[in-house]
């Protein structure tokens, strides 16, 4: 019998995923909840169809291990078509957004939206060719600024 994996079960590396499918950007979102990025942090290159976040994203997958870290990561949508946020002014370049989770909305033939959820009723739509979302951490883990793992009502 094969048993799920665990968190517990992984050793302290950087991640890094790659999302196809809903289930696979399910873990993407579970690992990026709680994540801060900056506005001015968030690109989407027309041309080459792909939107990107530098998250400050924090480490669940290290949760009492340690004590509470944060790591930067990339999030890549490649195939992106269009970007539309709300609840935001995206030319306010100081701004600091939170993320809450990323779910999918299918739609024909393999097209579908990705949705960023934001603290505060904001959000960011990703409508995508084919679902392709890449997590990568890309700098050593770092003390939590606020020295708590982040917390959520039941």
């Amino acid at each position: 019998m094969t048993e799920d994996a665990r968190f517990e079960d992984a050793a302290p590396r950087p991640v890094a995923l790659r999302a196809y499918d809903r289930d696979d950007l399910a873990v993407i979102a579970t690992l990026t909840q709680d994540a801060v990025f900056p506005i001015a942090e968030m690109t989407w290159d027309r041309r080459r169809r792909r939107f990107a976040l530098l998250l400050n994203r924090f480490r669940w997958e290290d949760v009492g291990a340690n004590p509470p870290e944060r790591v930067q990561a990339v999030l890549v949508i490649d195939d992106a078509l269009h970007v539309a946020t709300q609840g935001f002014e995206r030319n306010a370049r100081d701004l600091v957004l939170s993320v809450l989770t990323l779910a999918w909305a299918p739609g024909e033939d393999g097209t579908g939206k990705i949705v960023i959820t934001l603290a505060g009723d904001g959000a960011i739509a990703i409508d995508v060719e084919a679902m392709d979302v890449t997590l990568r951490d890309v700098t050593r883990p770092y003390l939590a600024p606020s020295g708590k793992a982040p917390r959520h009502p039941d």
